[in-house]
């Protein structure tokens, strides 16, 4: 653990309290040169680290975020704003779920054979692709950080990552139990900071080979031109704006309540959650009063309270981000039916930035509101006349992360599967993970995919090898 070269240190602000309680260091260039000469050192030694060996090491890092799970789920609540209790039972159980895993999958990863008569025979080696750069935000500190850097660890490549600057905490505790562990020095090599001063210099060094990278896809974007002509691999894990489809045939209660769930888990900020609810005319006035009914019973409250179910925005500026979109949908029509406001949390958290779970209506379909990503506590409702309506709405915007279809026809719930422009498709619940699946997006919602073989394949270089008989 080494000082930022500049000496320059950002505050990090507790969302709940409003107040500062920690420094970030900001990460420069020379950091940058002096990690990736750490990198280079250490790159041969892992690579040729057997398999069952790195195996070893992760699991006891993975065994080791178990064991600290109560204070690595307290930080992550004070620094993300989240409520405890979805800390440790998503990001937490998570983060050790991702490198047990990929410990497990380095050593099944097998490799094609493909004969060619009684000619010649050809095999596929794939090798570590050496130096990776691994970029994680800000919703999910710890449990994307591990999602990147676990495969690349265990294919044996040696990795520069960027944690946010905004929520830096369990990344700098995860490198304390990563030493703890035995990881080799140099294996793992975190540098903290802003986008400008840390993160795009990373995207663009010569030595780091491939770039693995969670975020809005404006920067993804960025990162896409800048990388242009250097030939660099690129996983890009964007924005959504995600639809979810509700059928008349549905399982009317657990849908309300899942539903509501996909909306506001995290107070609304992951990429997948289902923010543009369509649901049939049938059942449109019966679904939306009981939907409303139900976001007003979720607690409000200090995200260090265990009964707490909705916590804190990450920021000041997100706050104001969020509110400003409320505002607009007003302003384009819509109606505010629950919430829609900044939230006053007594005791504590009084200076915190809260926005109340908010429901809108009346609003078409290619408003603003609907086709930019607010990530946050904000849903819009909307009603549709039949399936190919329904899945008109579903694609109607430049995202295709993920959708949800909540019906009891399987045919119709295979058939709308296909039609809709997404790399996940739910039927009848949301965010179910299966960690071998590939998980990624379309259209602006990404390139490429994570997850299982695909993360497998992408930290490693295939070469083919053919042999004449």
């Amino acid at each position: 653990m080494v000082a930022p070269d500049s000496g320059n240190y950002i505050d990090n602000v507790e969302p709940a309290t409003g107040q500062v309680y920690s420094l970030v260091p900001e990460s420069n260039d020379v950091d940058l040169d002096s990690a990736v000469k750490s990198a280079e050192a250490a790159k041969e030694h892992w690579a040729n680290t057997s398999l069952e060996k790195r195996a070893e090491i992760l699991c006891r890092l993975a065994d080791l975020i178990d064991a600290n799970a109560d204070e690595l789920a307290k930080a992550e609540a004070i620094d993300n704003g989240k409520a405890v209790s979805f800390a440790k039972d998503v990001d937490i159980y998570r983060s050790a779920a991702n490198i047990r895993f990929f410990a497990h999958a380095g050593t099944q990863f097998s490799s094609e054979s493909h004969a060619m008569g009684d000619l010649a025979i050809n095999y596929t080696l794939r090798d570590p692709i050496g130096i990776v750069g691994c970029i994680s935000p800000w919703n999910f500190p710890l449990y994307l950080f591990t999602w990147k850097i676990a495969p690349a660890l265990a294919c044996g490549n040696v990795v520069i990552a960027k944690p946010s600057e905004v929520t830096p905490m369990t990344a700098y505790l995860f490198s304390k139990l990563c030493i703890e562990a035995g990881l080799p020095a140099g294996v793992l090599n975190i540098l903290h900071g802003t986008g400008p001063s840390i993160g795009g210099p990373i995207t663009t060094h010569p030595n780091i080979k491939a770039i693995s990278f969670t975020g809005g896809s404006a920067t993804g974007a960025h990162i896409t031109k800048a990388t242009a002509g250097m030939f660099k691999k690129l996983s890009l894990e964007l924005g959504g704006k995600n639809p979810t489809l509700v059928f008349a045939d549905c399982d009317f209660d657990e849908t309300v309540t899942e539903v509501v769930r996909a909306a506001f888990s995290n107070q609304g900020q992951i990429c997948l959650c289902g923010s543009r609810i369509y649901i049939e005319r049938a059942i449109y006035e019966k679904f939306r009063n009981a939907f409303v009914d139900k976001v007003k019973t979720l607690r409000i409250g200090d995200p260090l309270d265990e009964s707490t179910q909705h916590g804190a925005t990450v920021s000041q500026s997100h706050m104001e981000k969020v509110l400003s979109y409320i505002e607009l949908a007003q302003q384009e029509g819509g109606t505010v039916l629950t919430g829609g406001k900044r939230h006053q949390v007594t005791g504590r958290c009084k200076d915190g930035f809260f926005v109340e779970p908010t429901v809108i209506e009346g609003l078409d379909n290619q408003c603003r509101t609907n086709q930019e990503e607010i990530f946050g506590p904000v849903c819009t409702l909307m009603p549709f006349d039949n399936d190919d309506a329904a899945v008109k709405l579903a694609n109607g915007t430049q995202y295709g992360l993920a959708a949800s279809v909540w019906t009891n026809d399987l045919k119709r719930a295979h058939r709308v599967a296909k039609q809709i422009e997404a790399g996940i498709v739910w039927i009848n619940c949301w965010l179910l993970r299966d960690l071998r699946t590939p998980f990624g997006g379309v259209k602006s919602s990404g390139v490429g995919r994570e997850g299982g073989l695909e993360a497998m394949r992408f930290f490693t270089e295939p070469k083919n090898v053919c042999i004449k008989y």
